[in-house]
């Protein structure tokens, strides 16, 4: 019996994998690839619903950012073809939610750069979602950085019933991304939300340089942190950052990370995220067979997506059609 078999059938009758149990699964030859792939998607049936779930998301405050993350186009300590957008549209972002949901989607969230809101920008995200509530049955999310626990609970209060807080990276790896804010601040933000009764979506980046273990690592720190969602974007390298020269892993890599994250969290929202399109390339498809049952749809803060109907068209070639819950 190979490890995958034998790992997949643990996971299947109900055993919750060690990282040192999980771990051989890293270096699993090329052409094990797709028994890997099968065995997380044996995992994803057995213990999800076999469809995927859409979100959509809307920048409401793009450049400007005081923080300095090896990957991100936002950052005023580089020099990118970033647009900076300073101001929360409120009508447009309620136009796009409304438009959202007409195109199939299930969920919507509003994304802010920077390290955390000011109190007046925070009032202004409180409005955006009572509106957007008002006119859509969409289910709401909300990223806008560091937040204190009256922050997640007025947020709650106004309907959102799930923030966005990424890790980014494992704790070990974590310094040589970002050196403006700590991986604490972050965790205390994720445990803030926690505490207002709000959902977690908590993931990660891969392709920033770090080693195979560091992705396992960052997968069994999400999974201590109870998140529901877990995103996973992979590098798109941006002109001006320090990471615009790393080399993006390989399709059949991040096929392999994804399917890893489902042997870690069997019943968890595996979310398809940025860089999907640049990364996967034509093997896009093959990630919703390898453990991923979520995705973002459409464009990104500073990137193109793909469209929600491409999305839709590909699922339902794959019979996995996005659904409302």
């Amino acid at each position: 019996m190979s490890i995958i078999h034998k790992l997949a059938e643990q996971v299947l009758n109900g055993k919750i994998l060690s990282y040192d149990e999980v771990r051989p699964l890293l270096f699993v030859d090329n052409d094990e690839i797709l028994e890997l792939l099968l065995a997380a998607n044996k995992i994803t049936k057995k213990f999800n619903e076999s469809r995927v779930e859409l979100c959509s998301i809307a920048a409401g405050k793009v450049g400007n950012c005081s923080e300095d993350c090896a990957f991100c186009a936002q950052s005023i300590h580089y020099n990118t073809p970033a647009e900076e957008i300073n101001y929360l549209d409120c009508r447009g972002i309620v136009e796009k939610a409304v438009r959202a949901e007409q195109q199939g989607v299930h969920r919507f969230s509003l994304v802010n750069s920077g390290y955390g809101p000011s109190w007046e920008e925070f009032y202004q995200v409180l409005d955006i979602i009572k509106k957007i509530k008002q006119k859509t049955r969409l289910k709401l999310c909300a990223s806008l950085g560091v937040i204190n626990k009256e922050m997640a609970r007025l947020l709650k209060e106004a309907g959102i019933t799930m923030y966005h807080h990424n890790i980014e990276t494992c704790s070990t790896y974590y310094p040589k991304i970002c050196t403006t804010h700590s991986y604490e601040d972050r965790i205390n933000t994720i445990r803030a939300a926690k505490q207002a009764g709000l959902n977690i979506c908590c993931g990660g980046i891969i392709s920033l340089g770090e080693t195979p273990e560091h992705r396992l690592k960052m997968a069994y720190e999400i999974r201590e942190l109870d998140a529901d969602s877990v995103p996973i974007n992979i590098l798109n390298p941006i002109p001006g950052t320090p990471l615009e020269g790393q080399e993006v892993l390989p399709p059949l890599e991040i096929l392999k990370t994804i399917a890893v994250f489902r042997f870690v969290m069997p019943d968890k929202l595996i979310r398809l995220a940025g860089g999907r399109v640049t990364g996967l390339r034509d093997l896009q498809p093959l990630a919703f067979l390898a453990g991923a049952n979520a995705a973002i749809t459409g464009d990104y803060l500073t990137t193109y997506g793909r469209s929600v109907e491409q999305d839709i068209k590909m699922l339902k070639d794959l019979e996995l059609i996005s659904v409302h819950s």
